[in-house]
């Protein structure tokens, strides 16, 4: 005896529900495997919602049809021997894991190439249209249009103003700063697309990975679980699980996802010359993170890209030939990059390099390494002969404008930690009591390089002086060591 729970069955169809459904799986490609027919007469009683059946001693089991390896249901006896009255074995049905809906920010990438390739065969194809009207219909047409230009004109403004009013219900606050944004894909969105990015990445750098019992992955490790630390008064960052990632490579480079997977190169922990460099840069790249830099500018990406494919459809329905089309959406896509995409991404750098020095301040870091460590980048720079390249073509600020930028905020950041302390009544003592990074070689591991080692500080900024009022912790100044020979790509650091 077995148990089926189908409970919608009469036990009086139950054969013609069998025929019924072998057919429906035959011309739906289901694969349908009977190894022997069930007697109709066999069939027994129906107890509430369930239906008994009784098979024949040596019937197997009967498999009903379902894609993949799992059946839908199947009916097998509990034994070989003739059946008798006893326990009911009951099968589960098994159903397919739920399949979940790809993030929106990875659907917009696929199909972006696609949207440009429609709007070009729109323009093209209305342009040869219009080619092939006769002379006397093009005249009507412009007749047409310009009678009622007036409607026309009022659609425009309508779907400017539907257009407007969809962007103002998209804008948001950064948790940080407070500065009004646009944000079409949610935080969440975007943390599952970094769950996405971080299984490529993880495949990609297999291989380079470093060993998490190296010293320069427990250095990097225990900097970002200090920052997370002092830091966790904000809720974008107790709320993410950061993991750390060191990929042995040469490149000047560091950035973290979404999620919290930070990607730290061997080239950047030998570009920095000691810890409080190294903790500015990780609070730069943290700071992405927490103000969801990655989703802001995806969504300005995306809307101008929907504006910009009514330009596209205009140009090549306009240029009489298809090299000048071609030409026009080239000049149009240096034209979106100069004066949408890279001033905006400079000016994400400029917010993550101001919150990540407060990051780095919160955790003790000593301040005035952040501003050295750019004026050391463009130091090399010089040293190497590499020509930089003009920052209105780049991403990311220049080295000497990054410079200023931090050499005039370190003042201030210092006033602020200063009168929190204040504020809250801790004291001084209590301020010496929070606990600092590492300033010696012997609360670090030995085998770190010599850069990482080294107990140089930053010489102190006379911005610092002559404007903070407060006391200057005393470090010894030194000058920023020369480049050495596993420092040459320093000149290509990104830190975003």
């Amino acid at each position: 005896m077995v148990l089926l729970s189908v409970g919608l069955f009469r036990s009086g169809r139950f054969c013609s529900h069998l025929t019924r459904h072998e057919q429906v799986c035959a011309r739906a490609g289901f694969t349908w495997k009977k190894t022997q027919a069930v007697s109709c007469g066999n069939i027994g009683h129906r107890a509430g919602n369930s239906l008994h059946l009784r098979a024949a001693p040596s019937a197997p089991r009967l498999l009903f049809c379902g894609r993949g390896p799992k059946p839908c249901f199947q009916i097998s006896p509990k034994t070989a021997s003739p059946l008798r009255s006893g326990p009911v074995q009951t099968r589960f049905l098994h159903t397919s894991a739920p399949l979940r809906a790809l993030p929106a920010p990875f659907i917009w990438m696929v199909l972006k190439p696609l949207q440009k390739l429609v709007a070009i065969i729109l323009g093209r194809s209305l342009r040869k249209w219009w080619v092939a009207l006769p002379d006397n219909r093009r005249q009507l047409m412009r007749q047409w249009a310009w009678q009622r230009r007036w409607p026309l004109a009022a659609g425009a403004g309508v779907a400017m103003v539907i257009a407007a009013l969809l962007l103002l219900t998209h804008l948001d606050e950064s948790p940080v700063t407070g500065r009004t944004r646009l944000l079409v894909f949610s935080r969440e969105n975007y943390m599952e697309l970094a769950a996405l990015t971080s299984q490529a990445y993880m495949e990609e750098f297999a291989e380079l990975l470093v060993p998490v019992t190296d010293p320069r992955h427990k250095v990097v490790e225990r900097v970002v679980q200090h920052l997370a630390q002092r830091n966790k008064d904000i809720p974008e960052m107790s709320d993410v699980t950061w993991s750390v990632h060191v990929v042995q490579s040469p490149n000047v480079n560091a950035f973290v996802l979404p999620n919290g997977e930070v990607f730290m190169f061997t080239g950047m922990l030998d570009a920095v010359a000691d810890i409080h460099q190294l903790t500015f840069v990780l609070g730069h790249e943290m700071a992405h993170a927490l103000l969801g830099h990655s989703a802001e500018e995806a969504s300005l990406s995306h809307v101008v890209d929907l504006l910009s494919l009514i330009l596209l459809t205009a140009i090549w329905a306009v240029c009489p030939r298809d090299s000048l089309a071609l030409l026009g959406q080239w000049v149009q896509e240096k034209l979106k990059e100069l004066m949408f995409n890279r001033p905006y991404s400079r000016k994400l750098e400029a917010e993550a390099d101001r919150v990540g020095l407060h990051l780095a301040a919160k955790a003790c870091a000593d301040v005035r390494a952040s501003p050295v460590f750019w004026q050391r980048m463009e130091l090399i720079e010089q040293l190497t002969g590499e020509s930089a390249q003009s920052e209105w073509l780049s991403t990311h600020p220049s080295h000497r404008n990054r410079f200023a930028q931090l050499d005039g905020l370190v003042p201030q950041v210092v006033q602020v930690l200063m009168q929190n302390a204040k504020d809250q009544g801790r004291g001084g003592s209590q301020v010496a009591s929070k606990p600092h990074l590492p300033h010696s070689p012997a609360s670090l591991p030995a085998p770190l390089s010599a850069a990482l080692l080294a107990q140089t500080a930053p010489p102190p900024s006379p911005s610092v002086d002559q404007e903070s009022g407060g006391p200057v912790p005393d470090v010894a100044s030194a000058p920023v060591p020369a480049p050495t020979e596993g420092v040459g790509p320093q000149v290509g650091v990104q830190t975003g």
